[in-house]
């Protein structure tokens, strides 16, 4: 639970439905000629990641603690391109499962008032909101656009409401710049 913020229940309600989409993900691309094989079959570089349920673990761990590529692989045994390589090959699959199961949040903050989540139990709703820096965009708008006006930064502001009655969250991004009074 530490390690991805799920309990060994919520895993296992995630896993049979990341296992389907990542089988769908992965169709083998046909091959334009058929060479016979050089080695047989089974041989070459063992998997570090052979089970749908490590490949699971992986990606939530990553999305957990957001650690360096580096470091996230060495706790798998894997260097920083086969790491690279597995986020941005699981991280849609994650994506796929979450919103098959209804468990994607919202990413609009105009639709989170109208969500069921915020309307359930009305008084048991938590608010909380972090800025997560940016880097500085190259584009004068953008630039405008993403200042904080805090610390000389450029942020976006994540808000997270939770319902606290159906343990529902909902997490969306607003844009931190401040209008002038005019």
């Amino acid at each position: 639970m530490a390690a991805t913020g799920l309990t060994d229940e919520e895993l296992q309600v995630l896993l049979p439905t990341f296992e389907k989409c990542y089988q769908f993900s992965s169709n083998p691309k046909p091959k334009a000629t058929k060479k016979k094989k050089q080695r047989a079959r089974g041989g070459g570089r063992k998997a570090k990641l052979l089970e749908i349920k490590d490949k699971l673990l992986f990606v939530l761990i990553y999305q957990k603690t957001f650690q360096l590529q580096t470091m996230h692989g060495v706790q798998f045994g894997l260097s920083q391109p086969q790491t690279n390589y597995w986020i941005h090959r699981l991280l849609p699959v994650l994506q796929k499962t979450l919103r098959d199961l209804g468990m994607k949040p919202e990413r609009k903050g105009g639709k989170v008032s109208q969500l069921i989540e915020a309307q359930e139990g009305g008084a048991n709703l938590s608010l909380d909101a972090t800025e997560r820096e940016l880097q500085r965009p190259v584009n004068n708008d953008q630039q405008k656009a993403k200042y904080s006006g805090k610390k000389k930064t450029h942020t976006d502001k994540n808000l997270l409401l939770v319902n606290e009655n159906t343990r529902k969250s909902s997490v969306f991004e607003q844009n931190c710049r401040r209008q002038k009074a005019r």
